[in-house]
């Protein structure tokens, strides 16, 4: 009696810990055209942005801690003014298929070229606030459009 016979449904007796993982996957041109055909646009689009991250030698979002100095790159999801203590503050979500980080510019209400959608490269120190990563006031590059 197989596995087969066992689970009609087509559940598996390995357990998921032991099954192999998307990377584990032969990389053929058939395979990752299937996986390209198969995916959501959003898996599709992280996973671009992640390999931009690691062309460019940038750290990923999910690897940064607390009180590092980094130097991190993605696309800006969102961009709002929103202000801290009474002190205007330009705050932008930005994404690099890993994880979330928020960049905060203290004592501005606008950045030219700081618009959801924009790639940039981000360095300075992370900060946790309610535990979320935080870059306050960090140097930044914009990336050009032609490039996206």
């Amino acid at each position: 009696m197989t596995s087969r016979d066992r689970y009609p449904s087509g559940m598996s007796a390995v357990p998921r810990s032991a099954k192999p993982h998307k990377g584990d996957r032969p990389s053929g041109r058939f395979r990752r055209m299937l996986d390209r055909l198969s995916s959501s646009q959003e898996d599709l689009e992280c996973e671009e942005l992640e390999e931009d991250s690691q062309a460019s030698g940038c750290t990923r979002i999910s690897e940064c801690t607390d009180r590092q100095i980094v130097k991190v790159t993605g696309t800006l999801r969102t961009v709002t003014l929103r202000p801290r203590a009474g002190v205007p503050a330009l705050e932008a979500e930005l994404f690099d298929g890993t994880a979330p980080l928020d960049v905060v510019w203290l004592g501005r209400r606008s950045i030219q070229g700081i618009e959801p959608g924009r790639k940039l490269i981000a360095s300075g120190r992370i900060a946790m606030s309610h535990g979320r990563r935080v870059l306050f006031n960090p140097k930044y590059e914009l990336r050009p459009l032609g490039k996206e």
